[in-house]
């Protein structure tokens, strides 16, 4: 839905959070959820919808059939999408996933020819004159990027794929950004990490040059267009595991000009002292599925786990401690629960500047973990918890 805030952006949740890889799938998924969402949230007035593709279902819904039917149940049911999450490629939900959801990453065709496949799809969802997104993988994982030509092979697909993006705008008029979304142990995982690469890379001499011979343009409208279709998703979440400061973080990225193509509102664990009561509570978020990184703050020295087994290890053996920050996404109207609590005032700073002036276009919860969160975090049903999440939301932004 659109929002009567500073900017007017959309607000949405994040259809990943049910499961299914193959586009029947998620069809059934789409069909099953999103009317009773709506029926409760906003039964009067259009409901904004953050859907997410994998790679095989995206290939079966380019299928001219399949759009054509995804756009009547979309139009019948006064439903619209403004964002794709295009960030896995393959399955999401059901088994181990950790660090394989970053593969295929920036560096190999798959994941171009993945993107593009979603932009052409995309295009086909949205009005003349409509600006959407497409949220991907910063780069990869951190560990998979390590030599100078991995990123400039990283750097090559992303300009690639805004070239595309720049065609489409160009042919369909629709306006099209790729927000990269900074993560922990990625290749971009910080804010500051992430502008150094733009302004290295993506909006660099060399970065323009690629772009104008693919586009056939002049610098300067080169130079407009990366920087039209290629910005931030900005994840709350993952900010504040790295004990990024709101206000600061949305200065620097505003000076560097880069744009907030979408922002995910979103909580992450947090424990201001971790101790025994605190490590053995944490045990119970390893659910074997998902990578939780960890980032522990001691006495201003920042420490980084790549998984939670590896933090609670570095306890037990005495040699972490201070407070820790863990990448687990948990309902964002919980601020505490039990010996726990969550990063929900980082998010509530966030949607304060929110109500103050533009932050995104694009706003979308993206609370993926219902079906691992412990039982006594998850409501009567996945419905509720979604309405519940919009609603704080909502609230929280004075609507």
């Amino acid at each position: 839905m659109q929002l009567e805030i500073p900017g007017r952006p959309h607000l949405g949740y994040c259809t990943n959070i049910h499961a299914g890889e193959t586009w029947a799938e998620i069809d059934a998924a789409l069909r099953a959820h999103l009317p009773k969402v709506k029926s409760r949230l906003c039964p009067d007035r259009p409901m904004g919808v953050g859907l997410r593709l994998s790679s095989i279902a995206s290939e079966s819904l380019a299928q001219p059939r399949e759009v054509a039917a995804l756009k009547a149940f979309l139009a019948e049911g006064g439903f619209y999408v403004f964002t794709v999450n295009a960030f896995p490629y393959g399955p999401f939900h059901g088994q181990r996933v950790r660090e394989n959801v970053y593969l295929p990453d920036w560096r190999t065709p798959e994941r171009l020819a993945f993107t593009t496949r979603v932009a052409d799809i995309l295009v086909q969802l949205t009005p003349p004159g409509a600006a959407s997104s497409i949220s991907t993988v910063p780069g990869g994982f951190k560990s998979h990027i390590a030599t100078a030509d991995d990123i400039s092979q990283v750097a090559d697909g992303l300009v690639r794929c805004a070239a595309h993006l720049h065609d489409i705008a160009r042919k369909h008029d629709r306006v099209i950004s790729l927000a990269i979304e900074p993560e922990p142990a990625c290749f971009l995982e910080t804010t500051e990490e992430a502008i150094a690469f733009f302004g290295e890379h993506l909006f660099s001499k060399a970065a323009r040059d690629q772009f104008a011979a693919m586009a056939g343009v002049t610098d300067a409208a080169a130079e407009r267009a990366l920087r039209t279709h290629l910005g931030l998703c900005l994840d709350v979440c993952h900010s504040a595991v790295e004990f990024e400061h709101v206000r600061p973080t949305l200065d620097a990225i505003a000076q560097a000009g880069i744009g907030i193509a979408k922002l995910q509102l979103s909580a992450a664990l947090r424990v201001p002292t971790i101790d025994g009561p605190t490590a053995t509570r944490l045990q119970d978020f390893d659910d074997g599925v998902y990578l939780h990184q960890a980032v522990q703050q001691d006495a201003g020295r920042i420490t980084r786990f790549t998984d939670l087994p590896e933090a609670l290890a570095a306890y037990a053996r005495g040699e972490a401690g201070g407070e820790w920050r863990v990448h687990c996404h948990v309902p964002v109207f919980l601020e505490r629960f039990d010996v726990l609590s969550s990063t929900q005032d980082t998010l509530r700073e966030m949607l304060a500047v929110c109500r103050e002036r533009p932050v995104s276009p694009h706003l979308e919860v993206e609370t993926y973990t219902w079906s691992v969160l412990p039982p006594e975090l998850r409501g009567e049903s996945l419905t509720d918890d979604i309405v519940r999440e919009l609603s704080w939301v909502a609230a929280e932004l004075g609507q």
